[in-house]
């Protein structure tokens, strides 16, 4: 019987989120892509919900009308969940950053992915292998002047994972177990769209974007399909501790 694997990859736009559900599709996953544009994507395996992650209430009912018989499958082998999706828009000191806009960058990059990840744990049927990535950045775990609302929604994500994977280690001491496993996922510095946005923003707004420039202008800067390689490669494997991460870090 052939196996039957699902993928549910948020921003598959473009950038590390087109690449992974390029590969995945080529390893033969059924793969269901959120973004608010549909990308150039082949493959008869592909399906595009255009839902727009910063509208978390119109979210949570589209997952159960659009995407919940897929997660609900009898058939399936294993599911997998790449939170790629996240809004860099929001650049700015601290002291200078608007509200409304860490209200939305919060919602597309943190609160999105921990109702996703929620919702798939609870749809799935126990018996079904669940891998769940969420890509993360140094600007996570470190201070980068300019990126403190970007970092700070990375930060809650990193933490909401751990916590996840607490929780269902506790859940399996009590006799409910499953194989269910976390990835904090630092893809570097990648060759996106985002990497442009933060390039093109002034010193004011991010005081070391002349770094970003530097990165670009020697080579520095990762291919998508590298880190998706390496995304795609977890989502397969078994064995993994509960929570893990990746940090990376410059040569």
């Amino acid at each position: 019987m052939p196996t039957r694997r699902l993928a549910i990859v948020t921003g598959t736009s473009s950038g590390i989120g087109e690449k992974v559900a390029q590969q995945l599709l080529e390893r033969d996953w059924q793969v269901i892509g959120i973004a608010r544009r549909a990308p150039a994507l082949k493959g008869s395996g592909y399906t595009h919900r255009a839902l727009d992650l910063g509208d978390v209430d119109r979210l949570a009912t589209s997952l159960e009308s659009q995407v919940a018989s897929y997660v609900r499958d009898r058939d399936l082998t294993r599911i997998a969940l790449v939170n790629n999706a996240a809004d860099v828009a929001l650049l700015g000191q601290v002291d200078q950053l608007d509200p409304a806009g860490m209200l939305r960058a919060y919602a597309i990059n943190t609160v999105a992915p921990v109702l996703l990840m929620g919702w798939v744990l609870r749809t799935v049927a126990a018996r079904v292998p669940v891998r769940i990535i969420n890509v993360s950045s140094g600007a996570g775990v470190e201070a980068f002047p300019g990126l403190g609302a970007y970092g700070a929604t990375k930060a809650a994500l990193r933490l909401a994972g751990m916590v996840l994977a607490a929780e269902l280690d506790m859940r399996a001491a009590g006799g409910a177990s499953r194989d269910a496993t976390v990835w904090s996922y630092e893809p570097g510095v990648v060759a996106t769209p985002m990497q442009e946005a933060v390039r093109g923003s002034t010193s004011d707004t991010v005081p070391i974007v002349q770094v970003f420039h530097d990165l670009a202008a020697h080579g520095q800067l990762r291919p998508a399909e590298a880190p998706a390689m390496e995304i795609v490669s977890y989502l397969e494997a078994d064995g993994h501790p509960r929570f893990s991460e990746q940090r990376f870090l410059l040569s």
